[in-house]
């Protein structure tokens, strides 16, 4: 029953007396009277399948995207739409208590309904039941009660506005905790080179569209990612590329960029979500299939970058060949051989024997003329041949110490490969 004070005796009992130390007395919570007489709560009951029939209705005719939908989620629509209206009449028979059902009006649905329909379309449907049960407040109400009907009902339709905010808060988050660990078994696949058609489909559920070409990106964390900064962190590689996946690995972070831009320049614009320390930029590879490559590479560049104090941030993987051979990259050994060793081998003019004889005696163009009897300008043409054939100039200091590592290599494995 509603208190008999008067509400300016009541304000004033609540509020404490300026100066005094008395704490205010607390506020005595009054329970609500039942919505409307027995003769309208008996014709809301007896409505019930009424309403039920006329927002179906309601539905089909005035919502595009209801109409479009498969029959069986109409039937789940339409199941929601009713429980909605029996969980009101249950709760306008007895308001004291908490709106009766309506955690319960979308558990007649399945979870995958939120898929299909937005919370945007949700909030239509309530709208539609709302309207139907104003528009049939007149028939419904007892006379002189229809005003406090429809009252009753935007109060209601309020609350289930906030329930289907939750259900569909509660789907995201489990959606969002699935992705992620989908995502980090992906990441785990690819860089393993397990790519077949049920990782196809995989990715695809990741949202990866496989247009353009694809770059691994490898470094570390400053500190273990909670689940707020790993989200953040995959909101901004989306951001960075079309397409984007994320592996967290303990300290070790994998990115996986792919779309038709400057993938390199998206991989620039993510290093500060690094720690500090090398991030190591794979090759870029055609699609997706091929990505292993690009991975491998990069992590055996990110293993190998310590040896190399002046690495720009980021560092290409093929820039770190010679690092990745001492920590036995076979890949990087095959490289070397592939577009250094065997070209200068295979050239005329005694390539591979003038960049020997200046390698071997201290990088002196001088020298090297007096070990080979020659001019220095033509020492100083053949090492310009070498940098036109190999793409590395032996006069840069880097670069140098790239050839240097090749002929090595090459001559190993040559010694290797001929017959005992």
């Amino acid at each position: 029953m509603p208190s008999s004070t008067p509400p300016a005796q009541r304000s004033a009992a609540a509020t404490p007396v300026a100066g005094s130390t008395r704490r205010p007395a607390p506020v005595r919570r009054v329970a609500i009277p039942a919505h409307g007489g027995p003769e309208t709560q008996r014709r809301v009951r007896d409505g019930a399948g009424l309403l039920a029939a006329a927002a179906m209705r309601r539905l089909d005719d005035d919502l595009d995207w209801y109409r479009t939908l498969p029959a069986e989620d109409r039937s789940w629509v339409g199941l929601v739409a009713q429980a909605g209206i029996t969980a009101f009449v249950t709760w306008y028979a007895d308001p004291t208590r908490p709106p009766h059902g309506v955690g319960d009006i979308f558990g007649a649905a399945p979870p995958e309904l939120t898929r299909s329909i937005s919370l945007q379309h949700t909030l239509q449907l309530v709208r539609v039941v709302v309207d139907v049960v104003e528009t049939h407040s007149d028939r419904l109400a007892a006379p002189g009660e229809e005003r406090e009907l429809r009252e009753a009902v935007l109060r209601y339709s309020r609350e289930v506005a906030f329930s289907a905010a939750e259900v569909y808060a509660r789907a995201a988050e489990v959606r969002g905790a699935w992705d992620a660990r989908l995502e980090a078994l992906v990441v785990d696949a690819l860089v393993r080179g397990d790519v077949d058609d049920s990782m196809r489909s995989r990715v695809a559920a990741l949202g990866w569209s496989g247009r353009g070409s694809t770059l691994v990106m490898v470094g570390t964390t400053a500190s273990t990612l909670d689940e707020v900064r790993a989200s953040d962190l995959r909101r901004a590689t989306r951001r960075a590329a079309d397409d984007a996946l994320v592996g967290i690995q303990g300290d070790r972070l994998v990115v996986f960029l792919g779309g038709v831009g400057d993938l390199r320049a998206a991989a620039v614009s993510l290093l500060p979500r690094f720690g500090p320390g090398p991030v190591v930029l794979g090759p870029v590879v055609q699609d997706l299939t091929d990505s292993a490559r690009s991975a491998r590479a990069a992590l055996a560049g990110l293993a190998a970058a310590a040896a190399w104090e002046q690495a720009p941030r980021p560092v290409m993987a093929d820039d770190l060949l010679p690092e990745r051979v001492l920590v036995g990259d076979a890949a990087a050994r095959r490289t070397l051989i592939a577009q250094a060793f065997t070209p200068l081998a295979a050239s005329q003019g005694s390539l591979l024997e003038t960049l020997s004889a200046y390698l071997g005696t201290g990088r002196s163009l001088e020298a090297a003329a007096r070990t080979l009897y020659v001019h220095p300008n033509t020492v100083r043409y053949r090492l310009k041949r070498v940098a036109d054939v190999t793409g590395w100039d032996p006069l840069d200091a880097r670069e140098s110490y790239v050839l240097q590592t090749a002929l090595a290599v090459g001559r190993l494995d040559a010694d290797l490969t001929e017959p005992l």
